[in-house]
């Protein structure tokens, strides 16, 4: 598969583009299948609701003590962690051939896989989860220059009511001031210059196999899971070849994978 002209011209303008019925149902349902497993058993590493909502921008490993019990919500998984590296069937569609033409294009550059950021399989549990914030992922990553894309993969339906993602068009190309972000580099929404751009915000409901391709520096969140299912997809980080880790930073502390480049 390669991107039209016209699409490509979309991504370049919106930061975003979607790939509907991109993987079949059938490996969705073996990824998913594998990946409840690891929630179940809550198979490190991981990231915790609590976790999440209390760390600093800078992403810190949590180890979990499970064994008191004492605070149900701090035992809710919201992410595992590093997942190139758990299962076969998450290895291989983190290098599947079939996107690679599509990745190449937006980068235009050789594909390489960071370990180090996303690498995930995200969840929204009903009743616990929170409201994803307002967000650049490219806010604690350090690199050379901002040529990295996530390739988001809906393992099940997503809609607002579960949490889909939702995105700023064009924010990537935007540039801000530092008081338009909180203390964790979050968007704040209390300021009218903030208002007036989140006004234009859009999202699209997702089915199984749907891949969302996004730019790290577009704005983006998610509602909390308002339904009684659970919410579980699949998300990884690509960058360019050209575009480096910054020695000494977490970016640079875990392997990249590069990969082949496909005609």
């Amino acid at each position: 598969m390669r991107l039209s002209n016209v699409q490509l011209q979309q991504f370049h303008q919106n930061g975003f583009i979607v790939l509907r019925n991109f993987l079949p149902q059938e490996k969705c349902d073996a990824i998913l299948d594998v990946a409840k497993a690891h929630l179940e058993h809550k198979i490190e590493p991981i990231e915790t609701e609590i976790g999440y909502d209390e760390r600093s921008k800078e992403y810190r490993t949590e180890v979990v003590d499970y064994s008191s019990g004492s605070n149900e919500t701090h035992m809710i998984v919201r992410r595992l962690r590093q997942v190139y590296e758990r299962d076969i069937l998450f290895k291989e569609w983190m290098e599947d051939v079939d996107i690679r033409p599509v990745l190449q294009q937006i980068l235009d550059d050789r594909v390489v896989i960071t370990t180090a950021h996303h690498n995930s399989i995200m969840t929204k549990m009903p009743h616990y989860s929170r409201a994803t914030a307002w967000h650049q992922d490219r806010r604690y990553w350090r690199y050379s220059d901002n040529n990295l894309v996530s390739v988001w993969l809906a393992l099940d339906d997503e809609y607002s009511e579960n949490g889909v993602l939702e995105f700023i068009p064009g924010s990537h190309l935007m540039q801000f001031k530092p008081e338009q972000f909180d203390v964790k580099e979050y968007f704040r929404e209390d300021t009218q210059e903030n208002a007036e751009l989140i006004a234009k915000k859009v999202s699209t409901p997702l089915k199984k196999g749907d891949v969302i391709i996004f730019h790290s520096l577009l704005l983006h969140r998610a509602n909390k899971n308002s339904t009684d299912q659970a919410k579980i997809s699949f998300v990884y980080t690509v960058k360019g070849e050209r575009t480096m880790a910054i020695e000494g930073s977490r970016s640079s502390q875990y392997p990249e994978i590069m990969l082949e480049e496909v005609e």
